[in-house]
């Protein structure tokens, strides 16, 4: 018994002093586990930090890096004599322990800086024996680090609320500013929290964290740590609380640069520095809630836009709906990666290639009514306008986005060709066989995302060259080495810069769209801009797909429910939207021209046959061709038909047609009134094809039975436009005789 006692009284003692010696484990020092990871902008705004493994947010900081306010307010808050003990205080745990047997519980710590910081590495009950095992760890740790190495790891782990670990992510938490920028009067706020994060948390009880910074700042008085006039000042001083909203910043975009990274790879790093322009985001979500605000009574409950840098392919914003937090809209659903029916902006790539094959810009196709067998049976689109157009060019047919043409190209070139150039454009969403897809894939029967697409656009913009898109910079590892962004696949080219071109140039047409849109709509611009609306079927999803040399946008509206909307189209629905956004990206800039590659050529042609002209056709019109591709052949439109006569006119011996008939208007044109200009200067001209010049002094020209007035040689007569359905003829008189010309019908819209 005696040496049992002996034991207890000599040995354990004994052997407790010599593990004290013991070095402290350098493993629990390390600061990946409480290190949260950053998500930042191109100008390194935060947008989103992710909580750590310990769950809260914690940066790293050295001691330099913090005020020096800080660091003698939390020396005067937890430990004044820090710099003098090894790691426990004796009298604070005398007068500790006797408190604690006098009420049978821990009531008062007497901790120690160093204590407190074993016992954010160890966290556990708080009992006596945990105190005593707490005091044994200290000695241990103070003979492993200095005490500057102790205060960085203390003032980087101690909590702060909120889930804030560390004065750096506490101030900017709090104040929104770095730490090294903390006066004294906010060193000392941020100071007073740690005695208890919960009870002085500074939302809740604003008024007790700042009684307790009062009293430290008398305390840091007596202590000679500042003068008395410092301690008026900070008394006195304002303080800017933040206010307790989480930063959740781009959440969408957050999302989806999170989702490329791993998760085994995301627990090693401290930030990532993406591409998104937070100012320009900002812009964006404005214009996008105003724009849908404006369409309020439209059946349109949600928006998303993406902006693509067509260089490098980064990411400069994303807007996946109109607000995340909006339940009743679904605003958690990423409308930039959902898959919906894209209507027409899939035409340029079936365009694209049919000038791969043989067709050209000046190629005319049968707008007429037609029918198509699919596996489902007979199928006959119709056209948005519900209108048949004749003949017209490939340029004409693109730009005014017909659907019959399109579905006669795709027929000619067969749907498997275009399903295999889509998927190598990136378009993952057509999980389908080509088959099941059919003619009707031109028209947007299957479903894509808004990213697809302009992510397909984009490379249409580089002239061929397709690249995946770039939403991370670089990232930043936990020891602040950065680390590469992921790697992208190679760029590959998908259609030749000719052929690219040559969309291109159509889809910034201003005057090749006027018939469906008229001469002023949401994609007319003072700089090159090429774009694309689509609208699905039954009014569900309206997108405007675009870019000018720099940019590439994509803009949808609808509803996530795939509610319809109230005749809602892609040109009213998204392009007011698009243009506001394209405008903003280039404030400021005059805009550039889209570059011109090698191979391209102009020529002029005839309109109305897309062949070289004659002296005999009534116009001609300037195209461009890869080179080659250009026509050889001269109009046989207006050469000679087996009732053709040869005029004195034909002096190079080309033969006119005898037929008498309107050149322009075509029959079924549609013009649209230009609401800014004024009515007097919005007229067209009225021409006439007259095979015999000889004995015909002049032509009559009659607009719905009314003689509206004649003209001589060249037979011409400017008509001004106003609303309504007009029926077209010119009249003269031969050899004594009347003639009259086919019939021409028009409508004039307002």
């Amino acid at each position: 018994m005696k040496k049992l006692l002996l034991l207890v009284l000599f040995v354990v003692p004994g052997l407790l002093v010599l593990t004290a010696f013991l070095p402290f484990p350098k493993s629990r020092l390390g600061p990946g586990h409480v290190i949260s990871l950053r998500l930042l902008d191109r100008n390194g705004v935060l947008l989103r930090e992710v909580l750590s493994d310990e769950g809260g947010r914690c940066r790293w900081v050295k001691l330099e890096d913090v005020s020096p306010h800080l660091l003698r307010a939390t020396i005067a808050a937890e430990d004044k004599l820090f710099f003098l003990h090894r790691g426990v205080s004796a009298l604070s745990m005398l007068r500790a322990l006797l408190q604690n047997l006098r009420h049978g519980e821990v009531v008062s710590g007497g901790s120690t800086i160093t204590q407190q910081l074993v016992r954010n590495l160890y966290p556990g009950r708080r009992n006596i024996w945990a105190k005593l095992r707490e005091a044994w760890l200290a000695l241990r740790l103070e003979r492993t680090l200095s005490k500057q190495e102790i205060l960085v790891q203390y003032i980087n782990r101690i909590s702060y609320g909120n889930q804030a670990y560390g004065i750096e992510a506490a101030s900017r938490l709090y104040l929104d500013k770095p730490s090294f920028q903390l006066s004294l009067a906010e060193a000392a706020f941020l100071a007073a929290i740690p005695r208890s994060p919960t009870l002085l948390n500074p939302y809740r009880a604003f008024g007790a964290v700042k009684k307790r910074q009062v009293d430290l700042l008398t305390k840091m008085l007596e202590l000679g740590l500042i003068t008395k006039a410092e301690r008026e000042r900070a008394r006195t001083e304002d303080l800017c609380l933040l206010p307790a909203t989480e930063r959740f910043r781009a959440p969408h975009f957050c999302d989806f640069v999170l989702g490329q990274v791993p998760m085994m790879d995301r627990k090693d790093l401290s930030a990532i520095k993406t591409t998104l322009d937070y100012e320009l985001q900002q812009k964006i979500e404005i214009l996008l809630r105003n724009d849908l605000s404006a369409m309020e009574g439209r059946g349109i409950g949600n928006g998303a836009v993406v902006v693509l840098e067509n260089s490098s392919e980064e990411v400069l914003s994303l807007v996946g709906s109109r607000d995340f937090f909006d339940e009743a809209h679904d605003g958690q659903v990423n409308g930039v990666l959902a898959l919906r029916q894209p209507g027409s902006t899939l035409k340029p790539f079936t365009y694209g290639l049919a000038l791969e094959n043989g067709l050209t810009a000046a190629s005319l196709i049968d707008d007429s009514p037609a029918q198509f067998s699919t596996v489902e049976g007979h199928y006959r689109p119709q056209n948005y306008d519900r209108r048949y157009h004749g003949l017209i060019s490939l340029r004409a047919a693109l730009a005014c986005s017909y659907n019959i043409p399109a579905v006669a190209v795709l027929q000619a070139i067969g749907p498997d060709l275009l399903y295999r150039r889509l998927q190598s454009l990136g378009f993952k969403g057509l999980k389908q066989d080509p088959g099941y897809y059919g003619v009707g894939l031109t028209l947007g029967n299957g479903e894509v995302s808004l990213l697809e697409l302009a992510r397909a656009y984009a490379a249409m913009a580089r002239q061929g060259l397709f690249l995946r898109e770039s939403p991370i910079i670089h990232l930043v590892r936990k020891d602040g080495k950065e680390a590469p962004a992921p790697i992208r696949e190679e760029v590959e080219r998908v259609f030749s810069p000719q052929v690219a071109h040559i969309i291109t140039n159509i889809l910034a047409d201003q005057d090749a769209r006027i018939p469906s849109f008229g001469y002023h709509n949401p994609l007319s611009f003072p700089f090159p801009v090429a774009a694309k609306t689509g609208t699905s079927k039954d009014f569900r999803d309206n997108w405007t797909v675009g870019y000018s040399p720099r940019y590439t946008i994509g803009v949808w509206v609808g509803n996530f429910d795939g509610k319809p909307m109230h005749n809602v189209s892609g040109i009213t629905g998204c392009g007011p939207l698009f243009k506001d956004i394209m405008l903003l990206l280039h404030k400021g800039e005059a805009g550039t021209e889209f570059p011109k590659p090698k191979g391209i050529v102009t020529s002029v042609v005839c309109p109305q046959s897309g062949l070289r002209p004659t002296e005999s056709c009534p116009g001609v019109v300037k195209e461009i061709f890869i080179e080659g591709t250009e026509p050889r052949e001269l109009c046989t439109h207006h050469r000679k038909r087996p009732d053709a006569v040869i005029t004195a006119d034909d002096r190079k011996g080309e033969w006119a047609p005898s037929h008498f008939e309107i050149s322009f208007p075509r029959n079924g044109d549609i013009f649209k009134l230009d609401p800014v200009l004024r009515k007097e200067h919005q007229r067209i001209k009225l021409r006439a094809v007259v095979p015999w010049t000889k004995g015909i002094a002049k032509i009559e020209w009659w607009v719905n039975g009314d003689k509206v007035g004649e003209a001589g040689s060249p037979f011409s007569l400017f008509w001004n436009l106003r609303p309504g359905s007009y029926t077209i003829k010119a009249t003269a008189v031969r050899d004594g005789s009347p003639v009259e010309s086919p019939p021409v019908k028009i409508v004039v819209l307002t």
